[in-house]
């Protein structure tokens, strides 16, 4: 890392500058903030301009400045955090160097109770949906178990939750009531349908969660300014949404190809079903359904496929442990029901799958966090394997 650099790129959503007198409540908003979201560098001895003013003379040595945020780490922030502390010189004069890293036990508060997020080059408190959002990467509560306001019992489909319950030996007919019932089964809560009953076993799931679906834009070139060759939005439940978006892929990726001299040559075919399916079934098992403005989107390119889901990674899960496998449950409820209907296991081999079979055609699968959406963008060009 180079420090000067840093300093002369200025403040930023991963570099905060404080004084050499900062005061440890003030620095601990700065932890907080940035170990919330995707962590970032504190340089403590510059000033709010970039100007290097060093630390102060009982913070000068190294060993003292670690101790003194060591402490800050410890009792100040709840829980405490794990951070690389060091002193560098720079123009003559000592800065702090604070690298925290992006946290593992979310949310992070200060002792006074807040709650902070980084915004840019500046930090504050989380809003009731990005700290319900910190929450869920935590595992502390699930949105999927959250009832759909104004929805009630007459909008779950009977005779699908019948033809599911056919394989314990159950039915809807032995109960007059099924309250208990769909309540035992997490499908309804006192009066209302869960997130994930009305999305599993829903008449009309986007009548009340109008972006819990799919778009899919085909493009006749690599970019997203290019032609469009199809655009579709699909609806329904869950299951609906997997078979008919994996039915569009299939459809759209069969008419994909080059023209080499004389013949046509396929692009993509090369590629099993199981690949597209899987990509599809994890956008909808762990998408964060508490992001009510924005959908699941498939854009198809000439060269490539973007799988991306509204969300971000829980807390435990890294960008670098997903090829090798990791089993973790977003939406626990829907995860149950789609294992149930076989649609995934909890084993954790989906993407590592993904991962081999385009290792095997030597094109490449790569995995991001980008704001608050995570995508899967999948090769359909031989020749850049991972």
């Amino acid at each position: 890392m180079n420090i000067k650099e840093l300093i002369q790129q200025g403040e930023n959503s991963a570099v905060e500058f404080k004084a050499a007198d900062v005061r440890p409540e003030s620095l601990a908003k700065e932890l907080v903030a940035f170990v919330n979201g995707q962590g970032g560098v504190v340089l403590v001895g510059v000033d709010d301009s970039g100007n290097i003013k060093g630390l102060k003379t009982d913070l000068n040595r190294p060993t003292e400045f670690c101790d003194w945020v060591a402490n800050i780490l410890r009792t100040a922030v709840n829980p405490p955090i794990n951070a690389d502390v060091s002193v560098a010189q720079v123009d003559g004069k000592n800065i702090g160097v604070i690298n925290v890293p992006k946290g593992t036990d979310k949310p992070y508060q200060t002792n006074a109770g807040q709650y902070l997020v980084r915004v840019g080059a500046t930090n504050r408190a989380a809003s009731v949906q990005e700290l319900m959002r910190l929450f869920q990467q935590a595992g502390v509560f699930h949105v999927d178990a959250n009832p759909v306001a104004g929805a009630g019992i007459k909008d779950l489909s009977l005779s699908s939750l019948d033809q599911y319950l056919t394989r314990y030996d159950l039915s809807l007919a032995d109960d007059a009531d099924h309250t208990a019932l769909l309540q035992n089964m997490d499908i309804l809560t006192a009066e209302e349908p869960t997130i994930a009953g009305l999305l599993l076993f829903g008449i009309n799931p986007q009548r009340f969660l109008p972006n819990a679906c799919v778009s899919y834009a085909h493009f006749a070139g690599n970019t997203i300014d290019a032609e469009l060759i199809d655009k579709q939005v699909i609806n329904g439940t869950l299951p609906e949404q997997i078979e008919r978006a994996l039915a569009v892929i299939t459809n759209n990726v069969a008419v994909s190809s080059n023209i080499q001299g004389a013949k046509t040559e396929p692009t993509t075919m090369n590629y099993p079903q199981k690949v597209f399916r899987e990509l599809i079934v994890n956008t909808v098992v762990h998408r964060n359904y508490s992001i009510v403005g924005s959908r699941i989107r498939i854009l198809h390119f000439g060269d490539r496929i973007e799988f991306i889901s509204p969300g971000r990674l829980p807390n435990t899960v890294s960008i670098q442990k997903l090829p090798f496998g990791v089993s973790y449950a977003s939406n626990p409820i829907i995860l149950k029901f789609l294992e149930n209907l076989r649609y995934v296991d909890k084993l954790g081999r989906g993407l590592p799958m993904v991962w081999q079979e385009a290792k095997k055609l030597m094109r490449k699968v790569t995995f991001e966090e980008i704001g608050e959406e995570f995508k899967v963008t999948l090769s359909l060009k031989s020749g850049s394997g991972n």
